[in-house]
């Protein structure tokens, strides 16, 4: 199975609105293929591996180790518990249970009546979280919200206009990574406006530019914006007089599985107060800043017991810089 995570990360960024998965196809104690699902409407990752094979016949026997339930329906690609009963698997072992309420669980009686016995939940937490917004979304039809700034110490993201940047190279490149997992990338008209940003993906090869997603009241941006005049325009979203939860419903329903609110600190203030953040990561700077212009605006909490609380949380350690990360 953890052979079969490797697979599926292998896809993460490029799967969705799809989750990410990998397979393995094993005989004793020798592994006869491997696959990962590597974009929607591609094959899935079990009949990945079942092509690695040498010849059809191979599978006959053999356990498949797969990180998510295999699916039961037809959708853009047939379904693979048909595929797995007819290549005469012996056994199938999988981590995660299907969080589509129309499929879960499903695959093990449908393998059962073929004869074929399932083994579920081997490393289920490991596979569970490698599709945290997927799972997010497939049962809720509301992309996972992750929160993401690069702030001084004392939590302010302005500094001299001349000077970009706050956060260091290695932190920028991280913050690349992150990019390029999300379906979509948020900011508010003021940083549209203050910044004109880019919100590409730099330095990374093969990743999909996600949607570039402005919310504004006045509905006032210059039409010179380069979100709206480079080669990537028409991946660019514009939200007038809507609140950002009903952004994100719009967006769900787009198939949009992910979105990741890079600020500022109003449009951040507001997705905090409203409780639509899951998952946060900032990128501290170890430098003393000041100034009006906070990471996190909006009406805050009224008493430190009613602060949001991070859970799972990792420090990672980018050059000087500190990397928090954690789910709400």
């Amino acid at each position: 199975m953890r052979l079969a995570l490797e697979e599926a990360r292998r896809g993460l960024g490029r799967t969705s609105p799809n989750p990410a998965v990998g397979a393995v196809i094993v005989k004793g104690a020798r592994v006869l293929s491997r696959g990962y699902h590597r974009a929607a409407g591609r094959p899935h990752a079990e009949i990945e591996a079942l092509r690695a094979l040498p010849s059809p016949d191979a599978a006959r026997g053999t356990t498949l180790y797969v990180t998510l339930e295999p699916c039961s329906t037809r959708g853009r690609t047939p379904a693979c518990t048909d595929a797995i009963a007819r290549h005469g698997f012996a056994r199938v072992v999988y981590g995660a249970t299907d969080p589509n309420p129309a499929h879960a669980g499903r695959a093990d009686a449908l393998l059962a009546a073929h004869g074929i016995p399932v083994t579920r939940g081997v490393l289920a937490a490991e596979c569970t979280a490698l599709n945290l917004a997927w799972n997010h979304w497939i049962t809720t039809r509301r992309p996972w919200v992750i929160a993401k700034c690069g702030l001084s110490l004392d939590g302010r993201i302005s500094s001299h206009p001349e000077s970009r940047w706050i956060t260091n190279a290695e932190s920028r490149a991280d913050a690349m990574q992150l990019r390029a997992g999300v379906d979509a990338i948020l900011i508010g008209a003021g940083t549209a406006r203050t910044d004109d940003p880019r919100l590409t993906i730099r330095g990374l090869t093969g990743a999909r530019q996600p949607w570039r997603v402005v919310v504004t009241n006045s509905g006032r941006l210059p039409a010179t914006l380069r979100l709206f005049t480079d080669r990537h325009r028409d991946r660019t979203l514009v939200f007038r007089k809507e609140p950002l939860d009903a952004v994100l419903r719009t967006l769900g329903a787009m198939d949009v599985t992910s979105v990741l609110i890079e600020g500022g600190g109003a449009t951040l203030g507001e997705a905090f107060d409203a409780g639509l953040v899951n998952e946060v990561v900032f990128y501290f700077a170890p430098q003393l800043l000041g100034g009006p212009v906070p990471a996190v605006g909006g009406r805050g909490v009224g008493r430190n017991e009613d602060a949001l609380r991070l859970r799972d949380v990792t420090y990672t350690r980018l050059g000087d810089d500190v990397r928090v990360r954690g789910l709400i």
